[in-house]
C-alpha cells in the first residue's frame, strides 16, 4: 500500500478489487495525469490511450498482461516491480484469488530489489520546442497599407455584432427537459461525440455542426441533475464519467443511463453576477467539468477536473435548440 508517498506493492493484494485498488494507489503515487501516463507510455513505444487507462482503473477484472505492463512502466516501475504486478495478476487471473500478502511471504516491501522508498520517478518527454516567430519587416509602403487597413477594420468593428464573439453571448441556464446545445463559454465550441466512433467520448466542436447526441436535463433529488442524451443510433442514455472513475482528467462519456451510480449526476452551479456561466459539478466528486488542459482548441476533450482557481474554462451555457423539448 502507499504509506507516506511509497509506491504500493502488488502481493498485498489477495483479490481483483484489491488489485484494481493498488493500481489506483500507483497512479496516485505518480502523482502524473491521465494525459501524462499516455505521453509517457507513447515516448516508450507502449499504447496507453487515457480513455483505457480510465476504463482499467474501474474494472471489476484483471487487465490485460499488455496494458498492465505500459501503465506500470508509464507510472514509474522498473523491470523488476513491472515482473512483480504480471505475476500478482496471472495467479489472481488464474485462481480469482491469492492466499496471502507481501508480508506473509516473510519479504517487507522496503527490502525487496527494486523498490524505492520515494514515488516512482520518471522524466517526462521533453516539450516541443515553442514555435519560431516570423521576423518583423518593416517597409514604409506598408506601414501606409496597414494604416488604411486598420481604418477599414475599425470602420467594420463599429457595426459588427458583439454578440459573435463566444465570451458576450448571452448564457442561458438549465430548464428541464429542453433540448440544449451545452457550449463552453471559454471556447465558443459545443460537446459532441465523434461521429466515427462509438465510444461516447465527448469532445468539443463547432456549435454551427450538428452536434451529437442530442442533450437536454432531467432533474434529480437533491438540486442535482441528469444529463439526457439521445443518440441518433445508440438512442437514449446519460453523460457521465467515464465508470465512475473520482480522478481527475477522468473522461466524460454517454453511456446507458443507470451503469455509473452518482457519476452520472450533475450539480448546475451558477457563477458570477451577472450570470457569466454555470459550472457542471459530477456529484460523486465534486469537481468540475472542462476541456482538458483548459483549452480552447476544437476536439479538446471534457474531463472532470478540479474546481480550484476554475475560470471561465469550467463554464457552460445550455443554448436551447429550436422550441421543441425532450424528455428527462
Amino acid at each position: 500500500m502507499v504509506v507516506d508517498g511509497r509506491a504500493p506493492d502488488p502481493r498485498e493484494a489477495r483479490s481483483t478489487p484489491e488489485f484494481i485498488a493498488l493500481l489506483r494507489l500507483l497512479k496516485d503515487a505518480s502523482g502524473l495525469t491521465f494525459r501524462e501516463l499516455s505521453q509517457r507510455a507513447e515516448a516508450v513505444g507502449d499504447v496507453l490511450p487515457r480513455s483505457t487507462i480510465a476504463n482499467m482503473l474501474g474494472r471489476t477484472s484483471v487487465p490485460r498482461e499488455e496494458l498492465l505492463a505500459a501503465f506500470v512502466r508509464a507510472c514509474g516501475c522498473g523491470p523488476a516491480q513491472v515482473a512483480d504486478w504480471l505475476a500478482v495478476r496471472k495467479e489472481l487471473a488464474v485462481h480469482g484469488e491469492r492466499a496471502g500478502t507481501a508480508e506473509a511471504s516473510g519479504a517487507a516491501p522496503e527490502a525487496t530489489a527494486g523498490y524505492s522508498s520515494e514515488p516512482p520517478t520518471v522524466p517526462l518527454p521533453e516539450p516541443a520546442p515553442a514555435r519560431r516567430r516570423r521576423p518583423r519587416t518593416v517597409v514604409a509602403a506598408a506601414v501606409a497599407l496597414v494604416v488604411l487597413a486598420a481604418a477599414a477594420v475599425t470602420v467594420t468593428l463599429l457595426v459588427r455584432d458583439d454578440d459573435d464573439r463566444p465570451e458576450s453571448r448571452r448564457v442561458t441556464g438549465p430548464v428541464a427537459g429542453r433540448t440544449v446545445q451545452i457550449r463552453s463559454v471559454h471556447s465558443g465550441f459545443c460537446l459532441s461525440e465523434k461521429r466515427d466512433s462509438d465510444s461516447g467520448e465527448l469532445y468539443q466542436v463547432p456549435c454551427e455542426q450538428e452536434t451529437i447526441p442530442r442533450f437536454s436535463l432531467g432533474p434529480l433529488d437533491g438540486d442535482a441533475w441528469r444529463i439526457v442524451t439521445d443518440h441518433p443510433v445508440h438512442r437514449k442514455g446519460c453523460t457521465g464519467v467515464w465508470n465512475g472513475i473520482r480522478d481527475a482528467e477522468a473522461p466524460l462519456q454517454d453511456q446507458e443511463c443507470g451503469k455509473r451510480g452518482d457519476a452520472e449526476e450533475f450539480l448546475i452551479e451558477p457563477v458570477g453576477r451577472p450570470v457569466e456561466g454555470y459550472r457542471i459539478r459530477p456529484v460523486h466528486t465534486r469537481l468540475c467539468v472542462g476541456a482538458e488542459g483548459n483549452s480552447k482548441e476544437r476536439g479538446a476533450e471534457l474531463v472532470q477536473t478540479s474546481c480550484d482557481g476554475a475560470d471561465r474554462g469550467s463554464l457552460f451555457s445550455f443554448d436551447p435548440v429550436g422550441e421543441e423539448t425532450a424528455g428527462g
